[in-house]
């Protein structure tokens, strides 16, 4: 199957070199001259324009989308909506807001393209591992793109699937980031706990290590962490600053939205935001107004 691809990043040019080793054609767009040049290195055609990615592909045409979710991807789309014709399918295979796929759906239904929606996991191990795919959009569209989800997927039948119609698809992956985000502050508690317990001069490394075999909490993030932790077991030259996509906010706006309590995924947003404060107010607050109802000491900088 031919497939353009727009948004040649490390992930979008990953995914395009496994859709070519499953034995589909790969026409890329990216600004970046850099971009290209890496698709075009890896067997694929870049051109330097949308104008001539849609005039490269035969119709019905597919375009996978890999770009930053909101403004960009708003602007990729209304870009397409004039240049694609009626049984050409679009597909955001980023992190969009699923709500953005409904209005994305429509805008392009009205002139009879396709939209389908795809919540991509896997990061830089796709390449190598498959990626985990949910997918949202009509069956009978999903089914005719099949074969890309197959090359991209970890197994034909393994890793991907249809959840249900367009935007379901970003909703899911939607809150497996939010879970995700959870994961991970579990696992970042308890390494620290375990750092701080200096008696036991505990090897952080080898703990994970052992947990990675046979214990409960095993996973393929508990295998990254051990990684990282073998690469540098202090975190030295890591700043305690922890960037979020927006998923985990998502998550927790709808969690609200729905009446239902999510207080591990909405604690573990709001630790990414705390770390940011490198010069706390509210805890400079806090130790003043201590110090004003009990005279309690106050450390000074």
């Amino acid at each position: 199957m031919q497939l353009g691809m727009i948004g040649l990043g490390k992930m979008g040019n990953f995914m395009a070199q496994r859709l070519m080793k499953g034995g589909h054609d790969v026409i890329g767009f990216d600004p970046s001259d850099k971009a290209r040049t890496a698709l075009a290195d890896a067997g694929g055609k870049a051109v330097d324009s949308l104008d001539k990615l849609v005039a490269a592909l035969r119709p019905p045409r597919a375009l996978w989308v890999m770009v930053p979710a909101g403004k960009v991807v708003d602007e990729t789309i209304d870009a397409l909506a004039g240049k694609l014709d009626q049984g050409d399918v679009v597909i955001d295979g980023g992190n969009s807001h699923y709500k953005d796929d409904q209005r994305h759906a429509s805008q392009l239904g009205a002139k009879g393209v396709d939209y389908v929606d795809c919540g991509t996991s896997g990061g830089v191990w796709g390449l190598k591992e498959g990626y985990s795919m949910m997918v949202g959009g009509d069956e009978k569209v999903v089914e005719r793109l099949r074969t890309l989800f197959e090359a991209l997927a970890p197994g034909k039948a393994k890793g991907w699937g249809r959840v249900g119609p367009v935007g379901s698809g970003h909703f899911v992956k939607m809150v497996h980031n939010g879970i995700e985000y959870g994961l991970m502050q579990a696992y970042a508690e308890g390494f620290s706990i375990m750092q701080h317990k200096q008696e036991f001069k505990l090897d952080l490394e080898q703990v994970a290590e052992i947990w990675r075999h046979g214990s409960v909490v095993r996973s393929w993030l508990l295998d990254l962490t051990a990684d990282a932790l073998a690469k540098n077991p202090q975190m030295k030259d890591i700043a305690p600053y922890v960037v979020d996509s927006g998923e985990g906010r998502w998550t927790v706006d709808e969690a609200i939205d729905l009446d239902v309590p999510a207080p591990i995924i909405t604690a573990s947003l709001i630790e990414r935001l705390r770390s940011r404060d490198v010069d706390s107010f509210s805890d400079k607050l806090l130790s003043a107004m201590r110090n004003e109802f009990g005279g309690h000491a106050m450390k000074t900088e």
